[in-house]
């Protein structure tokens, strides 16, 4: 049964401090639950919920947030929320033991998974282009320069969006 679209559940992981995560009102409107719900939950089963599992924004951070994102979203919320590393994703289903949870927790695992082998088959790919650019003469050296701008990412912006600890 798949109840949420991977591209949906795509869309709302974010790099945050290095880490791929999903924030907590995301998680809550995929779970159907409020946000306040969920956090309850967490804060009630701290212990299961270690420092690489779950990260409370800065206020700093916050910011960059909503001024990304806009504040309307973010309705009356003032606290920082927190941010859920893919494995503090799998313990949600253990704290949030509804039927919905863990259909929902399948479908983050399997988009987690998509993305981590779309990473290694991005670098397979790049390694075997250059294996294939020894093999051949130079009349195919333009061809290879060209398919590697395509691979590489583009550099990074002067000034940034996102969410850096300094």
């Amino acid at each position: 049964m798949k109840i949420i679209p991977q591209e949906i559940i795509q869309n709302k992981i974010f790099i945050i401090q290095g880490k791929k995560v999903m924030l907590d009102k995301d998680l809550a409107e995929l779970y159907g639950v409020e946000t306040e719900q969920l956090t309850r939950q967490v804060r009630r089963n701290i212990e299961r919920f270690p420092e690489d599992f779950l990260l409370q924004l800065t206020k700093e951070e916050f910011q960059n947030l909503i001024r990304h994102f806009g504040g309307s979203s973010w309705g009356g919320t003032r606290k920082p929320p927190y941010a859920f590393t893919e494995h503090g994703i799998l313990m949600l289903s253990s704290v949030l033991n509804s039927r919905r949870a863990i259909q929902v927790n399948i479908e983050i695992m399997r988009t987690f998974t998509r993305l981590r082998e779309m990473l290694a088959s991005h670098k397979e790919l790049k390694r075997k282009i250059g294996e294939m650019e020894k093999k051949y003469d130079y009349q195919f050296k333009i061809v290879f320069e060209a398919i590697k701008k395509l691979l590489d990412p583009p550099p990074k912006p002067k000034n940034p969006i996102g969410f850096h600890v300094r």
